[in-house]
């Protein structure tokens, strides 16, 4: 089951994705009240996906080419971005890796007030020179948890759904300079969607706790990247036990695989793809296999504003 979040009249409401119809959730339940994305879906109960899938279907809906889909969960309780490919994490092996990447399953907390959809234009961020991008899969979880095993941890999945990590690589690099980072590097913009599709429809691709699924990335009509989502040094449910250790995961929180292996721009422009770091009125397209297409726009940017003025590195 694909769900949605989508633009109404009366504002957003969360859907269901069938035969190209995009049909209302809380309409198909009988729910009195308004849900608004998935994230209100999920805390009616973790059932409510199953509930949502047997539910009689209605013959009223709006086409899928007519709806504008909107981010899945429209303000995430929390967004936590692991690091888990490892031709990823060292550059194609330019770096070494801390023993410890090995090890422990390592994430940072994104900003989930910077959440975009597909379709959306990204801002190109005022404070950066280098705007980049990383390919990513994500979760959104549906049963809240403390302290989850990983052998229970892919109960607490509702689905998966494509993760665009927005990045301004020269105040990253400053940022971890000083062993605080990413912060400002990685603050001005999420993308996620088109939808989020439920566990039961991926069963083929899943393997040891991982989704193994096609990658690509096109730029302005032009291939910039084909890789996948398989080969994480650390599973789904390891990552899931991480991040509820002595902590809480809940519906609507999203967890990030981090970048697959080569979808960053330096790692293409090593391996020899066209690829340039991200201008104003470029097109990206963002597919894996399975789970839709999701497009963004980078959108103008704004070099001063209230007084705030770019400055580069000085190296």
């Amino acid at each position: 089951m694909k769900i949605v979040c989508y633009e109404s009249v009366d504002g957003p409401r969360c859907g269901v994705l069938e035969s190209g119809m995009v049909l209302d959730a809380a309409g198909l339940l009988g729910h009195a009240g308004v849900l608004r994305d998935v994230q209100a879906l999920l805390e009616l109960g973790f059932d409510a996906v199953e509930r949502l899938r047997v539910a009689p279907r209605s013959a009223e809906g709006t086409a899928i080419e007519s709806t504008r889909l909107l981010a899945p969960v429209l303000r995430p309780p929390t967004i936590r971005d692991y690091s888990v490919f490892e031709s990823h994490a060292s550059m194609g092996g330019a770096w070494e890796l801390h023993e410890a990447w090995y090890r422990l399953p390592t994430f940072y907390f994104s900003n989930p007030l910077c959440v975009y959809g597909t379709g959306d234009v990204v801002p190109y961020p005022s404070a950066t020179g280098k705007f980049d991008l990383e390919v990513e899969l994500a979760v959104v979880i549906g049963r809240e948890g403390r302290n989850v095993s990983a052998r229970d941890a892919m109960e607490h999945i509702a689905g998966f759904m494509i993760f665009v990590d927005w990045s301004s690589r020269d105040l990253q690099r400053d940022e971890m300079q000083l062993h605080l980072g990413p912060a400002k590097g990685k603050d001005s913009a999420n993308s996620f969607g088109p939808w989020v599709v439920t566990p039961d429809e991926l069963t083929r691709a899943m393997r040891e706790g991982q989704l193994h699924t096609r990658a690509t990335l096109k730029v302005n009509d032009v291939e910039w990247l084909t890789g996948t989502t398989g080969g994480m040094q650390h599973d789904w449910p390891a990552l899931i036990e991480r991040a509820s250790r002595d902590s809480r995961i809940v519906p609507g929180d999203i967890i990030g695989s981090g970048c697959v292996a080569g979808g960053s721009i330096p790692e293409m422009i090593r391996s020899g793809r066209p690829a340039h770091y991200l201008e104003p009125g470029d097109r990206l397209e963002v597919s894996l296999e399975g789970l839709g297409v999701l497009t963004s726009t980078v959108g103008q940017r704004e070099m001063e504003r209230d007084g705030y003025r770019f400055l580069p590195p000085a190296r």
